[in-house]
């Protein structure tokens, strides 16, 4: 072969050839999109902080009091305190309430449409995907959901539809979501486990390299092709981790040493899940991670959860 074609397929593989199992391919020059909800169904860490926030909220027992001159009278049977524990037949008040904190903290919204206005007998949550906004003059005028339209009243500002949100700066009616401001950590976790997965498939151990003892030697096209093939097929993943490489032509195996490399993706992998829970106000503690040193111990960790951010909510 001559020497300008052993170039060029020098330059075609030579990513290939030396890339090192830890090089892990982040970034593009493309910017990532925004995570969105499936981020909740394929993350972890954002279903753990949804869930940890909304089912510790909505075990909150509600109650309803009436004004007695300087005490306050506890009303239990009040129409507003069974509506609460059963918000319709199909669903409890905690399910209600999972479901509503969780769109919240998913959405940046969301609504709950009530049967009868001024005294509602029956609460369903509405899917913030299914949800627009009817604007006049920029101002809200309507909820519309699927084929139906609920009007504001100009006067009370009152509707059959009740919208939580978060602040947004930009969005207008539109809450900002926590997966928005978590996007870049969302995507580096997510990445992150792509690699771990593709790490474990080779044997769950770093890469190496195949080199020639004389150091002048070299493969055709065909023979690096072959050699490649056989070397994933029967020397790589968990099932054929241990078998024994034989090598000829003056081939040997040396391996690469990524110890210090290795410890900074586990780094870097417990940061992207710390800023993660930074974005939804979550000690990182009670993900599994060592917490910061404000937190002491698993208790005041759960209590800077309910003061900083449940009890807020």
């Amino acid at each position: 072969m001559k020497f300008t074609s052993y170039l060029k397929k020098l330059s075609r593989t030579q990513s290939q050839k030396s890339r090192s199992a830890l090089d892990i391919p982040f970034y593009s020059s493309l910017e990532e999109a925004p995570a969105s909800i499936e981020s909740y169904k394929n993350n972890s860490v954002v279903h753990r902080c949804v869930s940890l926030i909304a089912t510790s909220a909505s075990h909150i027992p509600w109650h309803v009091y009436k004004n007695n001159g300087q005490h306050k009278k506890l009303l239990p049977d009040h129409p507003a305190a069974k509506l609460l524990k059963r918000p319709h037949p199909e669903q409890s008040g905690a399910d209600f309430f999972t479901e509503n904190i969780s769109n919240l903290l998913l959405y940046g919204n969301s609504y709950i449409l009530t049967n009868n206005n001024p005294q509602p007998s029956e609460l369903y949550n509405l899917s913030p995907i299914n949800v627009e906004h009817v604007l006049s003059n920029g101002k809200l005028v309507a909820y519309k959901h699927q084929n139906r339209t609920f009007p504001i009243d100009p006067l009370s500002r009152t509707s059959h539809v009740l919208c939580f949100k978060n602040y947004s700066p930009s969005f207008g009616q539109k809450g900002l979501s926590a997966l928005s401001a978590a996007s870049k950590a969302i995507h580096l976790h997510s990445k992150i486990m792509d690699w771990n997965k593709s790490l474990l498939k080779n044997s769950t151990r770093p890469s190496g390299a195949l080199v020639f003892q004389d150091g002048n030697g070299y493969l055709t096209d065909e023979q690096f092709e072959r050699l490649q093939q056989q070397f994933y097929e029967n020397f790589s993943g968990a099932s054929n981790s241990g078998k024994p490489l034989i090598l000829e032509g003056g081939l040997k195996w040396q391996e690469t040493h990524n110890a210090e490399r290795f410890e900074k993706f586990i780094e870097l992998k417990d940061s992207s899940t710390r800023d993660i829970a930074v974005a939804f106000n979550v000690p990182p503690q009670l993900l599994g991670l060592n917490g910061d040193s404000t937190y002491s111990n698993m208790q005041e960790a759960r209590m800077a959860l309910w003061e900083e951010n449940i009890i807020p909510l």
